[in-house]
């Protein structure tokens, strides 16, 4: 039987199971509102997650394989995936109990309204800038260290190809893999953390300008913007990155990168702080600022700014998880941070070889699923977080 017999027999069992559940519900219930007007797409949905959950629990407790010599990866990637949820569950609870009785009044408070996804964007945020910060503290080992150990086996299991000296094992070239994705916290968060702060500098002062003089200033800025942004981010940036290593190469490409997708990003920046500079600078007490005779300076960073902080905080957000991609993507094509500074995307590209050994040596293709782990990791955690910042600039209640 093919795949895709399978799968439509599958979910025609469900599409069956979806409409016996809300026909029972409305028997059973005698016909209540919830039931009675249920769509089926909705009953639908209930019967697939219900199967999801199911097929889960199933898969989680069949043999991996491991006794036998051939081990199943998926059973084995699901595994891990479900201890890292729980793990992840209850860390994030513990770190927004905790949060909810040390610290100041404002941050308590903050805790105690905080739904557990942004407990979890926080704490991750935390670890990643712990690791950053104190990288030559945490890693055992330099980022440019090379062993005459490589290929090592993540595990740290000798009888299994792995080295307790290296627990999640050595590149091609017997660098410590553990040590390089420490160092990468600081590479690659680092330099989009600076890259994102340059962008929101540069586009969120010429917006707010832009919306405070208007005019023929307005006008040019603005037209400006849009060439910039009618050229696909990802492309532009390849072509002048490429243009810019003709001239420069090591650590001045990496400069010139950051320049470069700054320059770029803020065009996003910009659309942002000038639509809201527009609505702040009608307000009566811009009026009232400007009778007072107050400067341009004032004007933008007394009182434009501080009406404006909610929306760019979580622009922030966004635009650090779309920079640390590109800069990841730039990094996976050779043309983003250069080695010998450890980087994520360079990982991944370097380490992809290993990916080919995750149906017999599932341990072996986890190498390049940790600097990849890693980048999803702190986006996935960042939009947690962004998530939560919108929830309360908008003044919605729970």
């Amino acid at each position: 039987m093919s795949i895709w017999l399978q799968l439509v027999i599958a979910l025609a069992a469900v599409a069956a199971l979806g409409w016996l559940f809300r026909f029972a519900g409305q028997k059973v219930t005698g016909n209540r509102p919830w039931f009675r007007d249920m769509s089926f797409a909705v009953a639908f949905g209930f019967a697939l997650a219900a199967a999801l959950v199911v097929g889960g629990i199933w898969l989680y407790f069949q043999p991996d394989g491991s006794e036998a010599g051939a081990p199943r990866a998926s059973v084995i990637f699901w595994r891990w995936a479900v201890h890292f949820v729980a793990v992840s569950a209850v860390a994030a609870f513990v770190f927004r109990l905790i949060g909810r009785y040390v610290g100041t009044e404002g941050t308590r408070k903050a805790f105690r309204q905080m739904p557990l996804t942004a407990a979890f964007g926080l704490l991750v945020i935390l670890l990643y800038a712990i690791a950053a910060i104190f990288a030559g503290i945490i890693a055992p080992h330099g980022q440019e260290e090379v062993f005459a150990a490589a290929n090592v086996v993540p595990g740290g299991n000798p009888a299994m190809g792995g080295n307790p000296d290296f627990p999640l094992g050595t590149d091609q070239i017997g660098r410590d893999i553990l040590s390089r994705l420490i160092y990468g916290a600081q590479n690659t968060v680092g330099i989009a953390f600076a890259t994102t702060v340059l962008a929101f500098l540069l586009g969120g002062t010429l917006g707010f300008l832009a919306a405070t003089l208007q005019g023929w200033t307005d006008q040019l800025l603005s037209r400006a913007v849009d060439v910039l942004m009618a050229i696909p981010s990802l492309i532009f940036s390849l072509l002048l990155i490429t243009v810019a290593s003709a001239w420069v190469s090591g650590a001045g490409l990496t400069a010139a990168m950051v320049v470069i997708i700054a320059v770029i990003d803020s065009t996003r920046v910009f659309r942002l702080s000038r639509a809201v500079g527009m609505n702040i600078v009608v307000m009566d007490y811009i009026e009232a600022a400007k009778l007072r005779g107050e400067g341009l300076g004032y004007l933008i960073f007394r009182e434009i700014l501080p009406n404006a902080t909610a929306p760019l905080l979580a622009e922030f957000g966004l635009r650090f998880c779309f920079v640390f991609l590109t800069i990841s993507a730039l990094s996976f094509l050779g043309l983003g941070i250069q080695p010998p500074l450890a980087d994520w995307g360079t990982m991944v590209k370097d380490l992809s070889g290993f990916i080919n050994y995750a149906v017999f040596a599932p341990q072996v293709a986890t190498a390049p699923l940790l600097a990849a782990g890693a980048i999803a990791l702190l986006t996935v955690a960042v939009n947690f977080v962004v998530d939560w910042m919108l929830h309360r600039s908008s003044g919605l209640k729970e």
